[in-house]
């Protein structure tokens, strides 16, 4: 990949995640990462191309951190406790990979996009498919309703750490979790 692609998507990522996508305009991308205007146009036809661009990064970090996690679990019950032991983590700007920790960057970004058929609504919820997918491939078994139901907490405790500042959710989906599962 160009290098000055590279920085682009890497300083849109940075200031998207942490301010917003409709806060932040090209001429702040322009100015922190210290690329032309031209360069920016010749590597992104729009801003929404850009925004693209960030969330194929985003996804991508992502997933590499959430396979890292879960790839050692050998039970179910061990998989909910890497998965949101790791999430305490990420809440608590412990995951150098993740950043410090502003919410979901595709929850975040999709609320701002009020068109669900949008080519960014539509790739925020091909990330939510992904990570479902890879959550699903480390359960014991295939079982609908207990990935539904990781799935569900781990989107609220995340939406829930941000919104309310509260730390502790992972821990309470975990107890609700083991609580439903057989040893």
């Amino acid at each position: 990949m160009n290098d000055k692609r590279q920085i682009l998507i890497d300083t849109a990522l940075s200031l998207f995640y942490a301010k917003g996508v409709n806060s932040i305009g090209i001429n702040e991308i322009l100015k922190v990462s210290g690329i032309a205007k031209k360069t920016l146009y010749n590597q992104f036809e729009s801003k929404e191309a850009l925004v693209l661009a960030a969330l194929e990064q985003r996804n991508s970090i992502f997933l590499r951190w959430l396979k890292t996690v879960l790839n050692e679990a050998k039970t179910d019950r061990e998989l909910i406790e890497r998965l949101f032991n790791a999430l305490t983590a990420w809440f608590s700007n412990s995951v150098h990979e993740l950043g410090d920790f502003r919410g979901c960057f595709f929850i975040n970004t999709s609320a701002e996009f009020s068109d669900p058929n949008s080519e960014i609504s539509l790739y925020c919820q091909f990330h939510k498919q992904q990570v479902r997918e890879v959550i699903g491939k480390h359960l014991s078994a295939a079982n609908e309703e207990l990935l539904d139901a990781i799935c569900i907490l781990k989107e609220g405790a995340i939406t829930t750490a941000y919104v309310e500042n509260n730390l502790f959710t992972p821990q309470k989906c975990i107890k609700i979790l083991s609580k439903h599962m057989s040893s």
